[in-house]
């Protein structure tokens, strides 16, 4: 954000003499910026995860809780609901160990009991894990030596044991699968691997063995690209910014309801996307935020996501006083419920009537959303996109 340049007082004496229209332009020309840099401070302030893309994580300690969500209580207790199967262990017919808890003496009496036969036995089960410890395999190679021709011959090793010591694959498969898809830190994974099985699992190991895995994964990868890019699935994008050894890059995402490609890259627009090349091949439909990127592909059919417009609805309602915006987001959300009861009646689609009805109700608060949010006149010796405000950037991606 470029700090605002206020008129210096060679420039207000100068404008002072030209007459009185000439300081009233001055200003309302200076009011008006500082009424725009305030109105997009106060808007920042106001963004949290429920009215904006900003992820929870960043509305910190300080945020008041939030008036309202999207999501209607369910007035349920926590915890498993009535009629709802419970999974609670259930008894094994045959257990790994028995240990039998004999009765040595009568609790009465104190009679010797042992050599009295028992009459019945009552069981209980504990399901544990055994005391687990890292087995070693030593493999051995024969060396003969032929007595024919005097040749040294030696036995074959088996495949990927080529260290005179080292770890085998189930150990670093579990690193890796601790470190990438649980997300635990370099020094973190090694130190469970440390004190579950007492093995100092060294960080340079932990990212050689994430390497091999990401090469032996390569094949999927190509094939999950592929499946991406011709699915007659809905492909959705989306992409989030993190650090990686003090740099900003971003993660790129396309999924589909079973599957999901992720691809780290340092550009967040067009040139990551044709790096990963899966939206310049695609040809189906995709959806997403809406950002600018996106719209430099237009083979592709494109959707826009509607949580982020609920989101952003429910900012322009709270910090604009907007009554359109409130109004949309409840003929989404009604739009949503309608989709979701036609399904579980297995129709195929809404009823012509039904979807008459919501055009025409979605296009009356679109004509509302931009006649309270009328273009701002063109400014003279600016180049590029004219910057609008939230409420205008809604409205037009809705129209």
């Amino acid at each position: 954000m470029e700090p605002i340049r206020l008129p210096s007082e060679e420039e207000i004496s100068a404008t002072y003499d030209q007459g009185k229209e000439a300081v009233m332009a001055l200003f309302f020309a200076t009011f008006h910026k500082l009424a725009e840099r305030l109105q997009a401070l106060e808007d920042q302030l106001a963004k949290n995860s429920r009215n904006s893309s900003k992820p929870p994580s960043s509305d910190g300690l300080k945020k008041k809780p939030t008036k309202r969500g999207l999501r209607k209580p369910s007035g349920k207790k926590s915890g498993g609901q009535p009629g709802h199967e419970g999974h609670t262990l259930k008894a094994v017919a045959d257990p790994d160990r028995v240990q039998v808890h004999r009765v040595k003496r009568c609790q009465q009496c104190q009679a010797s009991l042992e050599q009295v036969e028992a009459s019945g036995m009552e069981k209980r089960q504990v399901f544990d894990l055994p005391v687990v410890r890292l087995e070693v395999t030593e493999h051995q190679a024969e060396i003969k030596t032929c007595p024919q021709c005097l040749t040294a011959n030696k036995a074959e090793f088996p495949i990927g044991v080529t260290q005179p010591v080292q770890y085998g694959a189930e150990i670093k498969a579990q690193a890796v699968y601790f470190n990438q898809y649980h997300h635990i830190p370099l020094e973190r994974t090694c130190e469970i691997l440390d004190e579950l099985y007492d093995s100092p699992f060294s960080e340079g190991t932990l990212v050689e063995s994430c390497e091999q895995v990401a090469e032996a994964v390569t094949p999927v990868d190509e094939q999950a690209k592929e499946y991406l890019i011709h699915t007659e699935e809905v492909v959705h994008l989306d992409e989030t910014g993190g650090r990686v050894e003090g740099k900003l890059r971003w993660m790129h995402v396309s999924s589909t309801h079973t599957l999901t490609h992720l691809e780290m890259h340092d550009r967040r627009g067009r040139l990551a996307h044709d790096d990963i090349g899966i939206l310049p091949e695609r040809t189906g439909k995709v959806m997403h935020d809406g950002y600018r990127s996106y719209e430099q592909y237009p083979h592709a059919q494109h959707a826009l996501c509607n949580a982020h417009h609920l989101r952003e609805l429910i900012f322009i309602h709270e910090n604009y006083q907007q009554p359109w915006a409130e109004d949309m987001l409840k003929l989404l959300l009604e739009i949503k419920q309608a989709v979701e009861c036609a399904q579980q009646d297995q129709l195929a689609a809404l009823s012509p009537d039904q979807i008459g009805d919501f055009e025409n109700r979605y296009s009356k608060l679109v004509g509302q959303g931009l006649e309270a949010n009328p273009p701002d006149p063109p400014v003279p010796r600016k180049r590029g996109r004219v910057k609008q405000s939230p409420a205008k950037n809604l409205v037009d991606h809705l129209h």
